[in-house]
């Protein structure tokens, strides 16, 4: 093939280098999230840069003093680019003293050099070796301490580098947040001094408990450029989307606003992370769909004279359902990003960009609980729970959970024998400081299932030891139970529920709400459990429990607030009113149509806000009776209307391998002797996220052999043959009475 201009040789380029590692070396394309941008992309943000120095600034890429950086630069797609904007007699000055890039890759490094001198080339018709280029980790080099690097032309490049002031900072940022099983040993590496500048900002200025997010490259890289321009600048990023309104980017967001004068955000879509219609209107990944994360185009803007406290910031959103190609088509329209109809963002005072379909009385509400009041404990007002706890995390669901209690057994015994083996072995080496536990770690799928707290345990020299009494059952999805191995070695995070259900009695006396957490990307659902939930019960759950305990079973109490109780019997004049009526009545009202709809973005933000409705005993007598429908669904009478289909010839079989919905979803094939006729499709209005109650039984209520460790998850029991065909009977009777109920709720 014969490339005949710039772009068509950028793009085989990285496409050859993207394939190469996608392919040959995928951990490493994965750690570096090693997938190249399109060349509309780096087009549309390299004319943006030169019309905001034009406009803002009063300079040009072509101006002496302009040092401009890209510290991620692949192929050298962006420098490239760069040096065909400037002009002619700047170049030669350009390329030798005000153009720098770094890339820590030994293969991209050589292409870049090439690609970057072969412009050069091209525009002087001299051959000029390009020495901004360095061989390094952008991250590291904020590390006081530094050798030489691989070689001292090269040690020599980087002290430049770091002695310039940059002006512009321009290209696309890994954004890859980690690995997904720790038995990959594949992570993203820690950086000390850039760790602590994220923990010292964005982190420490959060609300949000959980911080995962802040750990993605993408977000070091942003904060690094915002120091590295000093009082004036430019940054032109690629991004994830995900910094625009995630619950853990709030210290974020209060810092770009305190750190740049003007933000503008074009949100390029593209998620594959989400589902059903959500997931249609997210359209193709402007990447041509080799990347799943929603990514847009990040311009930010800092001037040495702005008297503005806070930046201001624009927003723009491509329109729904586009394909990538025409993503693209669009940048090349519009050219920059001027022509881009963008809207500045309302931002209130928790720092929140995306305010449309916020409604501000949802804040008026009691909530149902805080971080604040989770601190004070006994002693919380102004809420109705004084604790609620995420779901449990054991990071290995496969060696923790199974539907048969005997070989749950097996696996945890095996895996604690080959966890106390590893524990004796760490245990017995004399320099543990100076050994890293990613690389000491024997690590077989087939024998353990390693994460990050569990080599902490290993550390510690914590031995995991087998016990019968910890083997509870658990809700692990809607409608699902499981057997769980309920143990802080074996499972990740317990959080609060070793207080909440902490003995088998407990679970006959007490209930949890577990509902949709921040920032889900599921639609708002709740549930009730008396059983220990997993955290993806419903989404990433938060469970409100009635009563909580010592962990030996001992000291119970309500969680109730006794504010709550006053002000709920004070706003109504009702001193009958007990707490088991407001736990009921907020179970109801978090099921009411209305409430869901109008308050969805807030229920996105925060957790649920209760409100005073006319009808008290309306919702507390429905939320008695979907607690108890929801409680006892294994138990309720079976839908009488199912038809029973048998095969011919075939022997009566209740085993179940994977049941199969018809298309019109009204009939279920159970197996190849049975198929249930007559399902009514209300059924299917009764949802829990993506999926109706009875599409759950049918997801999980399969043989599932674990990739990894081979384990076998059989839900089939021997001596209830007949549990799962009816289940589903029942199922379909808690669905049909759910919406019911529902239907007949009272008025908000």
């Amino acid at each position: 093939m014969l490339c005949r201009d710039f772009t068509q040789k950028q793009h085989f380029l990285n496409t050859f280098y993207e394939k190469f590692f996608q392919g040959f070396s995928a951990d490493v394309a994965d750690t570096h999230g090693i997938v190249y941008t399109p060349q509309p992309i780096v087009d549309f943000m390299v004319k943006s840069v030169e019309h905001i120095l034009k406009t803002e600034f009063g300079r040009s890429l072509s101006d002496t003093g302009v040092h401009i950086i890209d510290p991620f630069v692949g192929t050298g797609n962006f420098i490239v680019r760069l040096m065909q904007d400037i002009q002619g007699t700047a170049l030669e000055e350009k390329y030798r003293n005000e153009l720098h890039c770094n890339e820590v890759m030994l293969l991209p490094y050589y292409i870049a050099s090439l690609n970057i001198e072969q412009e050069f080339f091209q525009r002087t018709g001299t051959y000029l070796p390009f020495e901004g280029i360095a061989l390094a980790d952008t991250f590291e080099l904020l590390e006081q301490e530094q050798g030489e690097l691989f070689t001292r032309e090269n040690t020599e490049r980087v002290k430049r580098q770091k002695a310039a002031d940059m002006f512009v900072v321009i290209g696309n940022p890994p954004y890859n947040m980690g690995q997904i099983n720790e038995n990959d040993n594949n992570k993203n590496r820690k950086y000390e001094t850039m760790d602590a500048l994220l923990k010292e900002t964005y982190s420490q200025d959060s609300k949000a408990t959980n911080k995962n997010g802040l750990s993605d490259p993408y977000v070091k890289a942003i904060l690094w450029a915002s120091k590295r321009i000093g009082n004036e600048g430019v940054v032109a990023f690629v991004t994830n989307n995900g910094f625009l309104d995630g619950i853990a980017f709030d210290g974020m967001r209060k810092h770009l606003e305190q750190d740049f004068t003007r933000i503008y955000h074009i949100d390029l879509k593209g998620n594959a992370r989400t589902s059903g219609e959500r997931r249609r209107k997210e359209g193709g990944n402007v990447f041509d769909d080799q990347i799943r994360v929603g990514v847009g185009i990040s311009l930010f803007i800092k001037k040495a004279e702005s008297t503005s406290e806070t930046a201001e910031v624009w927003l723009y959103s491509v329109d729904d359902y586009l394909k990538a190609r025409e993503k693209q088509k669009l940048l090349t329209d519009f050219r920059d990003y001027t022509k881009v109809p963008m809207k500045q963002a309302k931002i209130d005072a928790k720092h929140t960009w995306l305010t449309e379909g916020l409604h501000a009385e949802f804040d008026t509400f009691i909530p149902m609980g805080t971080k604040e009041a989770k601190a004070k404990k006994g002693a919380a007002i102004d809420v109705i729970f004084k604790t609620y706890s995420r779901g449990v995390i054991t990071c290995r669901d496969a060696w923790a959970y199974n539907f048969n209690r005997n070989i749950l057994t097996e696996n945890v015994r095996r895996m604690n024998d080959t966890y106390n083996t590893e524990v004796d072995r760490w245990n017995r080496q004399e320099n543990q400081r100076e050994i890293n536990v990613d690389n000491f770690v024997a690590y077989d799928d087939t024998k353990i299932s390693w994460s990050r707290d569990l080599k902490v345990k290993l550390k510690r020299g914590t031995i995991a030891e087998y016990a019968e009494h910890k083997v509870r059952i658990s809700l692990y999805r809607p409608f699902t139970k499981s057997n769980l191995y309920f143990d802080r070695t074996i499972n990740d995070v317990v959080y609060v529920f070793p207080s909440i259900f902490p003995t088998p009695e407990t679970e006959t006396e007490n209930r949890a709400i577990c509902l949709t957490t921040l920032g889900s990307k599921q639609s708002f659902h709740c549930l009730m459990t008396q059983q220990i939930p997993d955290v993806h019960l419903a989404g990433d759950s938060q469970c409100f429990p009635f009563y909580t305990y010592n962990e030996d079973g001992t000291n119970r109490q309500e969680n109730i607030t006794d504010w709550a109780l006053a002000e709920f019997r004070i706003h109504y004049n009702d001193n009958t009113i007990t707490k088991w009526d407001i736990f009921h009545y907020n179970y109801a009202l978090l099921h009411h149509p209305t409430y869901r709809e109008k308050y969805e973005m807030n229920l996105k933000r925060d957790l649920p806000h209760i409100p005073f409705t006319e009808d008290f005993w309306g919702f507390a007598n429905a939320g008695a009776q979907l607690a108890d429908l929801h409680i006892n669904y294994a138990s309720v009478p079976k839908y009488d209307g199912l038809k029973y289909i048998e095969t011919p010839g075939m022997p009566i079989n209740w085993r179940v391998e994977k049941m199969k919905l018809s298309k019109d979803k009204a009939q279920l094939k159970y197996n190849d002797f049975l198929t249930l006729d007559g399902i009514p499709l209300e059924v299917y209005d009764y949802r829990l996220g993506t999926r109706s109650a009875l599409e759950w039984i049918v997801d999980q209520y399969r043989v599932k052999v674990d990739k990894r460790s081979g384990i076998v998850n059989d839900p089939n029991r021997v001596d209830e043959p007949r549990y799962i065909v009816d289940l589903i009977a029942r199922v379909i009777t808690v669905s049909l009475k759910t919406v019911e109920i529902i239907a007949a709720l009272p008025p908000l």
